[in-house]
């Protein structure tokens, strides 16, 4: 099952007393502020939800594993700059409940050495 975008809007307004068009407007300035600075090559984190950056790949020359021609044989593959996403561990839990916490996030001691 899927949750659009209205039907966020009308669970959050409901959990949080405001209207709907409240609701929506505030959606609407993080969704702008979150695409600004992720374009502007700013790391936006949410701690325990998610965080998400844009990297760079410098241009390279690729390898083709089947070569027709010599000439095809090496293509260039040319920069780009991917987005890179991850969860946190709040988000992780809900989505992979099975998956256990790392030593750090359960409070687990370090080892004396």
């Amino acid at each position: 099952m899927a949750l659009n975008r209205s039907e966020l809007v009308a669970a959050v307004a409901e959990k949080s007393g405001n209207s709907q068009a409240a609701v929506n407007g505030v959606l609407d300035a993080v969704f702008e502020v979150f695409s600004e600075e992720v374009s502007n090559g700013s790391k936006v984190s949410v701690p325990g939800w998610l965080s998400v950056e844009r990297t760079e790949r410098a241009a390279r020359t690729g390898r083709n594993p089947r070569p027709v021609r010599a000439s095809r044989s090496r293509p260039d593959t040319p920069s780009s700059s991917p987005w890179l996403q991850a969860e946190g561990c709040r988000l992780r839990q809900v989505i992979r409940p099975s998956v256990p916490l790392s030593r750090a996030e359960e409070g687990a001691e370090e080892p004396v050495t």
